[in-house]
């Protein structure tokens, strides 16, 4: 399971806040939203920073700004290559398109039809391989031979790690504007470079740090628990974003240390969530930026009138799976 890129160094808050700065003017700061009735359904405030409302559909863009911008920056790259489910390819092709980069993104072969035609859209040669990231990353490895370009990887590159948690980072600050501190912070977890992030922009703010995972799709939990990575089938789940089989190795290593607590949702809770998004909050995420609020609702009534922040993670969801989930009792394919 050895990634492409893995860093060599550890990161901080120091380096969230760095990626922060580098990124203003460049992306958008997306809107904090609340509910009143989500509130009441919680008993908890629940704050929920509307990343589906990003550049490229999710708060991938971030991170793949940060990386590729850095890199473009050297002036020594003519071009990139990253394998992702989706989100990544998509941010990487818009980052390489905006600094003149040629990209090559390899995704799953079962990859939403959406996604795949916006990473064309958006100039990237797509290529699709098998269902596995080792598959994937097999290409990855023939087309950075072929060509030299530099590699993004989804997980495991510190600039898209520190670049994720600016998300979470916005949502920290935004809450103590707002005069509601975080007790607890919520992400959906994949790969965990989003959750990774997310934790060292929490560090040393006391903020109760939560990861979601769909069930059978839960490498994260079952890592921490063996204190090791464990690789997972995975499981079939609405959540396409969230089904990685194992953990990246720079995400391992800061969730390992961080505290964070895993909670395991099904499909039944993220189609709830989805429509509760859509109706209560009007705006639509994917499922698997939905799956965040199935775990923050969970989370909430083990320990009410908290406020807990959401990160709703993306927005890239096809109109036929809108159209399913919106009939309740209906999430299964």
């Amino acid at each position: 399971m050895d990634r492409i890129g893995v860093a060599d160094r550890r990161l901080s808050r120091v380096d969230v806040e760095d990626a922060a700065r580098y990124l203003e003017g460049q992306i958008l700061r997306t809107p904090v939203l609340r509910s009143a009735v989500l509130d009441r359904q919680a008993g908890a405030r629940l704050l929920v920073k509307a990343e589906n409302l990003q550049l490229s559909g999710s708060y991938k863009m971030r991170g793949a700004t940060v990386a590729v911008g850095r890199l473009a920056a050297t002036g020594t790259a003519t071009g990139v290559i990253c394998q992702s489910t989706g989100n990544h390819a998509l941010a990487v092709a818009v980052a390489a398109r905006q600094h003149g980069l040629a990209a090559t993104v390899v995704l799953p072969r079962d990859a939403p039809a959406g996604k795949v035609a916006a990473a064309g859209a958006a100039g990237a040669r797509v290529i699709l391989a098998g269902t596995s990231v080792e598959e994937r990353l097999d290409v990855v490895r023939q087309v950075q031979a072929e060509t030299g370009h530099a590699v993004i990887d989804a997980y495991d590159h510190p600039d898209v790690v520190a670049g994720q948690g600016t998300a979470a980072l916005e949502l920290i600050n935004e809450a103590r504007a707002l005069g509601v501190p975080l007790d607890a912070l919520v992400l959906p977890v994949g790969g965990g470079g989003g959750a990774a992030g997310a934790c060292l922009a929490a560090a040393g703010r006391g903020i109760d740090l939560y990861g979601v995972e769909p069930v059978g799709c839960d490498s994260l939990a079952q890592s921490l628990a063996a204190g090791r990575r464990v690789p997972v089938g995975p499981a079939p789940t609405l959540a396409d974003g969230l089904r990685p089989t194992c953990v990246g190795a720079l995400p391992f290593e800061i969730l390992r240390d961080s505290g964070i607590e895993v909670v395991r949702v099904g499909d039944d809770a993220i189609a709830d969530a989805f429509r509760l998004v859509l109706m209560q909050l009007k705006v639509v995420a994917e499922p698997s930026g939905a799956a965040a609020l199935a775990g923050a609702l969970r989370i909430a009534a083990a320990g009410p009138d908290r406020t807990i922040g959401v990160v709703l993670t993306g927005g890239n969801v096809e109109a036929e799976l809108i159209s399913r989930l919106m009939t309740p009792g209906n999430a299964a394919g």
